[in-house]
């Protein structure tokens, strides 16, 4: 009996994910947390460091780390790779500035070894904004298509009124749980 079939059985008691939720400042990571918990996501304070959030979803227990996105932070991002077997990249669809920056760090975390194995998932945030580009803009953006070898999909939505949330974990959470969990 291999070591992956002894982690995967022992995941597969626990039936425990844990996802890594980053991207650039100011994306909506932490109102995207606070939204699919249940909880007041009308007062959120720019995250300095991370917060950890455990939710009951689709019969597995989330661990969602929320990472902070500000440039001073991104070099300590590789403190919170271990054992991610999901990776949710939150993108503000109205931020056409910083659009290169999004794509380049998150260039930089896809070609860390310790995330080769986890579930890419983008949302494309703040949909609810006029002028926000589309899903499929940032597709194009972030050169979604040149990735190879990984799973992969990405979402419209907003943190704000909850839309395309659910689908978004829904995915993530199904694909996650195809490859790491022993179906009997």
């Amino acid at each position: 009996m291999g070591l992956l079939h002894i982690i995967r059985k022992v995941k597969c008691k626990e039936h425990e994910i844990r996802l890594l939720l980053v991207g650039l400042d100011n994306a909506g990571k932490t109102t995207i947390v606070k939204r699919i918990s249940g909880e007041d996501a009308s007062t959120v304070s720019p995250t300095l460091g991370f917060n950890i959030k455990t939710l009951e979803f689709g019969g597995y227990q989330l661990n969602v780390w929320d990472v902070g996105g500000q440039k001073t932070l991104r070099p300590y991002w590789r403190n919170y790779f271990e054992q991610t077997d999901g990776l949710v990249w939150v993108v503000d669809s109205t931020d056409r500035r910083r659009l290169a920056d999004c794509a380049e760090e998150l260039g930089k975390l896809l070609l860390e070894e310790r995330l080769a194995g986890a579930t890419l998932l983008i949302m494309a945030n703040k949909q609810d904004v006029p002028g926000a580009l589309s899903a499929e803009a940032i597709r194009e953006a972030l050169q979604l298509d040149s990735l190879v070898g990984r799973q992969w999909s990405i979402v419209a939505c907003s943190a704000v009124n909850g839309s395309g949330l659910l689908e978004g974990f829904q995915w993530m959470v199904q694909d996650v749980a195809s490859r790491i969990y022993l179906l009997d």
